[in-house]
């Protein structure tokens, strides 16, 4: 289940970041930021919920069916340009290899072409980075080059980034549009 994170989730949040640093800190530049406490989660997670309630950013969290875990996190970030979004993710180290990561990218690949009608979707990632260059390609991203020097590791180094895109035109044959996903409003009212 994917939702929107809320500040009630920081304790859960919070127990799977840092249950995972180490799976997390060589690729994710936030990760730099724990260990924090619970307080400083919740901020975290009260900052990530204003900005999709003000449709500028979109996190989510990657939860069990039931609610009761945290699996990892996701989202449609606008930092790419206009009529664009990145999907981000991250899982835990328990919950990898099992398709997770390529669930939730394809529900956002379609929630970004199909509800907020975007042109172009975009992966980022290190090259070395191989199980999340997997989920771009499984998903029917297109490789667009590799750029030298232009993503800052949360060790400092500048690394190499990887850019996979998926355009409007390519979607409806895509793996991504096969994706099955049910999509609700704030309201419940279902969008997809």
């Amino acid at each position: 289940m994917l939702r929107c994170w809320s500040p009630s989730d920081a304790g859960l949040a919070l127990r799977a970041i840092e249950a995972n640093l180490e799976h997390l800190r060589p690729w994710m530049e936030w990760a730099k930021r724990y260990p924090m406490n619970e307080a400083q989660q919740a901020g975290q997670l009260r900052r990530m919920r204003g900005l999709f309630d003000l449709g500028q950013d979109f996190a989510y969290g990657v939860f069990s069916r039931d609610g009761a875990e945290v699996l990892g996190g996701t989202g449609l970030h606008p930092r790419v340009g206009e009529g664009a979004l990145e999907i981000g993710y991250w899982m835990s180290a328990r919950h990898t290899g099992r398709g997770l990561a390529t669930e939730a990218a394809g529900a956002l690949t379609r929630v970004a072409f199909e509800v907020e009608g975007v042109r172009r979707v975009e992966i980022h990632c290190d090259p070395r980075n191989l199980r999340s260059a997997e989920v771009a390609r499984r998903l029917g991203f297109v490789h667009e080059g590799t750029l030298r020097q232009r993503l800052v590791a949360p060790d400092g180094v500048l690394r190499d980034v990887m850019i996979w895109t998926l355009l409007s035109e390519e979607y409806r044959a895509s793996p991504a549009a096969a994706t099955r996903v049910e999509a609700f409003d704030v309201l419940g009212k279902k969008l997809l």
